[in-house]
């Protein structure tokens, strides 16, 4: 589509002020060139000249990427899509994306707003099931971000626990770096159970991306986290929010309470009424991500939030009735 490059540097320059009038425009422009996001408001009877307010617009929930191509113009064979993470028999979602080098340089500056630039870490990606399959937003990320350290140090593993371990080891003795272990949740909990104590893990942060994927029981955070301090001698365990549906990640570096980037708002719903919204209670996590414009910025999760006396995002697990999703853990 003819506006995909303009609306992506836009991304670049924006300021807090700029984003309603982003997203107000971005929604007529997927209201008329997506046609299931199309399909949708029609269904929903809703008419896009008419909105003008956040609070106004229908977001579609994510169960539409399971079996539609959400996408503005046409889908191909060709057509690049990251995929879901999901149990044998289920329904992956697919979600279609513009430009993969978009997506790579706009989560690096996602990234380095909160955490500096990449250079000034060792990655060590610790990211089974994901690896071995094919389409992860995730790996993509992750793979970037490894060149973008220009070390050595940085790379990938699967369940080479021992190997990543000593890579800490001397990593930390050899460099002033900072080592940024990027785990999934249950394989930084077995790394956790046969890890030995740091003589200085000051430099070390450890940040889980979710996921039990059945490996494990579930857990809630506090227990997650606190087994991972324990093993690395670690003050705080950092969280990456982020899903195969959107472009934008939202980054936590301490009690699963995340800090949204400029191009991602977050409106709690109502769990009883979809169509209104709270602020001061839990509820129902719907997400603009202008980084979504070449699909659908507006998406109804079923992850529930609330709003910390920081302003502070705090995730709280799932609805009961929702499948457990690759990206998500549960906290009290």
């Amino acid at each position: 589509m003819k506006y995909f490059k303009s609306f992506s540097e836009s991304l670049l320059t924006m300021k807090d002020d700029d984003f309603e009038e982003m997203a107000l425009r971005l929604f007529k422009l997927q209201a008329d060139a997506n046609p299931i996001y199309k399909a949708y408001l029609r269904a929903r009877r809703t008419e896009a000249n008419k909105v003008k307010d956040l609070t106004d617009i229908p977001f579609l929930p994510l169960s539409f990427f399971k079996n539609n191509p959400v996408f503005c113009g046409k889908i191909t064979e060709d057509s690049p899509f990251f995929s879901s993470s999901g149990t044998t028999g289920q329904i992956t979602s697919k979600h279609y994306y513009w430009s993969e080098p978009f997506y790579q340089e706009h989560a690096k500056r996602i990234f380095e707003r909160f955490y500096g630039p990449l250079e000034g870490y060792h990655l060590l990606a610790l990211l089974p099931s994901y690896l071995e399959r094919r389409g992860s937003s995730l790996v993509c990320m992750a793979d970037f971000f490894i060149g973008e350290t220009k070390s050595a140090y940085s790379g990938f593993y699967l369940y080479n626990h021992r190997d990543l371990l000593d890579t800490i080891q001397v990593a930390i003795e050899d460099s002033d770096r900072k080592i940024l272990l990027l785990g999934v949740t249950f394989a930084l909990l077995d790394l956790a159970e046969v890890a030995i104590a740091l003589p200085d893990a000051s430099r070390l942060l450890v940040m889980e991306t979710g996921g039990m994927k059945g490996r494990r029981r579930e857990m809630i955070r506090e227990e997650v986290h606190g087994k991972i301090k324990t093993a690395f001698g670690l003050e705080a365990v950092h969280s990456e929010y982020g899903m195969t549906e959107m472009m934008s990640q939202a980054y936590s570096k301490g009690e699963g309470k995340y800090e949204l980037p400029p191009c991602v708002r977050v409106l709690i719903r109502d769990p009883h009424d979809p169509y209104c919204y709270q602020d001061n209670k839990t509820g129902g996590i719907n997400v603009i991500d202008l980084g979504n414009f070449h699909s659908c910025a507006f998406l109804e999760t079923q992850d529930l939030g609330r709003w910390d006396e920081r302003g502070k995002l705090e995730i709280l697990g799932r609805f009961d009735h929702s499948d457990l999703r690759g990206c998500n853990l549960m906290v009290n």
